[in-house]
């Protein structure tokens, strides 16, 4: 602004020499005061425009700072955006994991109640409910047997009587324990086995075949007059079954002996 000021001065300066010379004093002041109005006019123009030029500098400062402000704010919820997303898919796996092995407890608690629960089965022709365990460990001792593995067969169904003695499947166990004895030529422990099945069992379809066996270890054993009793208490007890067949066929055997 003082550059402009003295500018206009010195336009003043060199226009004042010459007027004084071609006019008079009252001419001159005239010139001289119209000029100086002038200059006054040019200077409110320019402190004018400067300030209009500094509010517009003023403002663009501002909306400067305040764009550098936005873009600060914009960053940073950009970079907090990218740490939460980071902490949200950490607890999502976190979520999935955790809901992966609840899943696998369930399944694991389910089997161990399941386990434990009775299940409905028939046996020897009628209804009855036995453990899991149970009716597992009489499936093994029994796949034994007919393997042909008569002292493995032997030692699971003793195991089997000793823990559930009253077994739905007690009266087969010690049927079979008698064959497997048998199989194993231990003929008195096969005939206490099956006797076990006639005396506490007598009303069980195995009774009457538990004789047969009986009858068999007796012959065995050179006992054949226990054979006898053994076949004649078969017809006597059960003589509509197809043990009763078998003991008359054998008893007509033992007196052709």
């Amino acid at each position: 602004m003082a550059g402009r000021l003295g500018a206009a001065l010195l336009i003043w300066g060199a226009l004042s020499a010459p007027a004084q010379a071609l006019f008079g004093d009252d001419e001159a002041r005239k010139a001289i005061l119209e000029l100086r109005a002038k200059v006054a006019e040019m200077e409110n123009r320019l402190r004018e425009k400067d300030a209009e030029l500094a509010t517009r500098i003023e403002r663009l400062e501002a909306a400067n700072r305040a764009q550098l402000e936005f873009a600060n704010t914009v960053d940073a919820q950009r970079k907090e955006i990218a740490t939460l997303r980071g902490q949200v898919e950490t607890l999502t796996n976190e979520v999935a994991t955790l809901q992966k092995r609840n899943r696998d407890l369930y399944a694991d608690l389910d089997g161990r109640l399941k386990s434990f629960e009775p299940i409905a089965t028939t046996v020897d022709g009628k209804p009855a409910t036995v453990d899991r365990a149970e009716q597992a460990a009489y499936d093994a001792a029994l796949a034994q047997f007919r393997a042909g593995d008569f002292r493995g067969a032997a030692a699971g169904l003793q195991a089997f009587l000793a823990k559930w003695p009253k077994s739905a499947h007690a009266p087969a166990a010690s049927y079979w324990l008698g064959n497997s004895l048998y199989g194993l030529k231990d003929y008195r422990g096969a005939i206490a086995a099956q006797q076990a099945v006639v005396d506490r069992y007598p009303d069980s379809p195995r009774a009457p075949d538990a004789l047969l066996n009986i009858a068999a270890s007796q012959v065995e054993l050179k006992d054949t007059a226990r054979a006898r009793a053994a076949l004649q208490k078969i017809l006597a007890d059960y003589p509509n079954t197809e043990a009763a067949k078998v003991a008359d066929e054998r008893l007509k055997a033992l007196g052709r002996k």
